[in-house]
């Protein structure tokens, strides 16, 4: 099995050389498919952007596998498979907003976020920042270490969340949250789940939650924010998966967790 370092350094490449391309060609996105929704979109770069991952990957690393938003999934043979997004918060990026990025992890075992284990992972957002960890050896931005201790009470915790793109669950997602919002300091919604995960990780915000994301999502931002100190879980305490993502420092998870499941919150 490849070192974690070794996964890193391809991660960190790959996030550098994409985000180049989708920073470049932001003035010319334009909408080229939709999914769950019409609000919902897919970008040409998006597309592109992904092309050239897997491009890369099977120049890198042919007998890898590849898990992606856009494309057809890739069954590896060498126990790591590459979970990939082109760009998380297109809808920020079609709009020209900074808070989106591309998204690249290596995980071993079942691509399955409750079964799988992340050995690394880069996030490179389009503020130009690369934002990196690697299981076990810690988590950076820019280069330079990232650590949390400590969180304050859930009274003044800042919490950063998402809402889906369908107008049943937006209807859910924004009910609970008028229901949690005055429990805690304020609420930020920001638009891309990888970035919010990243600012958990450098303080930028308290926590974060969310329900609905794909594994692409959150891989590489989980293991960054998990690797500066942040508990990253599901609801029920185990690994984080599509129904919710819960992120919060170890002394104050169970209270964010608490306070969510009495306002009613319930993983899809």
């Amino acid at each position: 099995m490849t070192a974690p370092s070794a996964l890193l350094d391809v991660a960190s490449a790959l996030a550098e050389e994409v985000g180049e391309l989708i920073v470049t060609g932001r003035g010319s996105a334009h909408v080229a498919d939709t999914k769950s929704s019409d609000v919902d979109i897919v970008t040409q770069m998006d597309l592109a952007a992904e092309r050239l991952l897997r491009e890369r990957l099977a120049e890198l690393r042919p007998d890898d596998g590849i898990l992606g938003e856009e494309g057809e999934d890739v069954v590896g043979t060498s126990g790591i498979t590459w979970v990939l997004d082109p760009i998380d918060g297109t809808v920020n990026y079609l709009y020209g907003i900074p808070h989106y990025s591309v998204s690249v992890a290596a995980v071993s075992g079942d691509p399955d976020p409750r079964r799988w284990t992340v050995e690394a992972g880069a996030v490179r957002d389009g503020s130009g920042v690369l934002w990196a960890a690697a299981r076990g050896l810690g988590a950076w931005r820019d280069g330079e270490r990232l650590h949390r201790d400590g969180a304050p009470p859930l009274e003044r915790t800042l919490v950063a969340t998402g809402f889906q793109y369908t107008a049943e669950r937006r209807a859910k997602q924004g009910a609970l949250v008028a229901r949690l919002l005055p429990q805690v300091r304020d609420i930020r919604r920001l638009g891309s789940a990888s970035v919010d995960l990243c600012n958990v990780a450098a303080g930028l915000v308290d926590a974060y939650y969310e329900q609905g994301l794909h594994p692409w999502d959150f891989a590489a931002a989980a293991l960054i924010a998990s690797e500066a100190g942040v508990r990253v879980a599901s609801v029920d305490g185990g690994p984080p998966d599509e129904s919710l993502v819960i992120a919060a420092m170890p002394g104050a998870w169970e209270e964010l967790r608490d306070a969510l499941v009495a306002a009613g919150i319930q993983p899809f």
